[in-house]
């Protein structure tokens, strides 16, 4: 499968690029952002898959996250698709900002008119991988996942849904339980019709308590002061809950407020400022189980 460069900047001593191709899977041209740390130049690196959140493209993490560094020293590819086909045609796919454009949910569409393009879970799972493994010198063998927000949903189904697929699994305040919350009820409807019954296939939560997998040790890292979170659009509770009562380990950390120059109590939100502080650490938790 063609891929065409659409840009390369030095980084670290390796080369953050961007490249477009032709999903067969999505039937739309789709971009996605590449690392390539230094080791790649001599050799076959683990990769690590980044799902971004609603509205993002490719650009949002390889531009604000500032992981570069530490996928550099680790010696990891990092590779990040962008969130939904894009320019379909499909009516009403422009209409709102958490379903459609840059709201692909990592689902299966199953609906019209939606069925024919969004195909994220399968893009992800499938063929994005063969083009990365195909083009890149990978080692396909050492991949895991991690993502934020519905990309952090995105990874824990992944994850959940292909046990042994990915080494790792991580997220930034992922939609865990969203046949529970508005955006996982507007996105999952539309895409998968009105049965809920059909919603758990892609729902961390419900996946969890029959997971029988190989061993998944889950880092999740939540803000405090997140507005989703309060708004009951994130739920993380209830994924913790399920992981308890499966003896699934998961690390969930509350990142707490601190005290500015005024005193002021001020926590970490939903931004990227907030992945930034924290990318390192879900670097290093890959990098243990990718042996990089």
């Amino acid at each position: 499968m063609a891929l065409k460069q659409v840009s390369s900047n030095k980084c670290f001593e390796g080369f953050q690029k961007v490249f477009e191709h032709d999903s067969a899977e999505l039937k739309c041209k789709m971009k996605f952002g590449i690392y390539l740390p230094p080791k790649a130049e001599t050799g076959k690196c683990p990769v690590l898959y980044w799902l971004s959140g609603l509205t993002c493209t490719e650009q949002n993490f390889i531009t604000k996250a500032g992981f570069q560094q530490a996928a550099a020293e680790h010696g990891l590819i990092v590779v990040v698709p962008d969130t939904s086909p894009r320019g379909c045609n499909i009516e009403g796919e422009d209409e709102s900002w958490d379903f459609g454009t840059g709201a692909g949910f990592y689902v299966d569409a199953t609906e019209d008119p939606w069925k024919t393009n969004y195909r994220m879970y399968s893009y992800i799972k499938d063929e994005l991988p063969k083009l990365i493994n195909a083009n890149f010198p990978t080692d396909p063998e050492r991949m895991s996942i991690f993502g934020h927000s519905m990309g952090g949903h995105g990874a824990l189904i992944l994850a959940l849904k292909n046990p042994g697929k990915y080494k790792s699994v991580s997220a930034f305040a992922p939609i865990c339980n969203p046949i529970q919350c508005q955006w996982g009820k507007k996105a999952l409807g539309g895409y998968l019709g009105p049965d809920a019954s059909k919603w758990e296939a892609y729902d961390a939560t419900q996946l969890v308590k029959s997971y029988s997998g190989s061993c998944l040790d889950i880092l999740i890292d939540q803000g405090k002061d997140d507005q989703f979170l309060s708004a009951g659009q994130l739920l993380p509770d209830n994924f913790i809950a399920a992981c308890t009562k499966r003896k699934i380990p998961v690390v969930f950390r509350l990142q707490q407020a601190s005290a500015d120059w005024l005193l002021k109590s001020l926590g970490y939100d939903h931004s990227y400022f907030f992945i930034a502080s924290f990318i390192n650490d879900h670097i290093k938790h890959h990098a243990k189980y990718l042996n990089a």
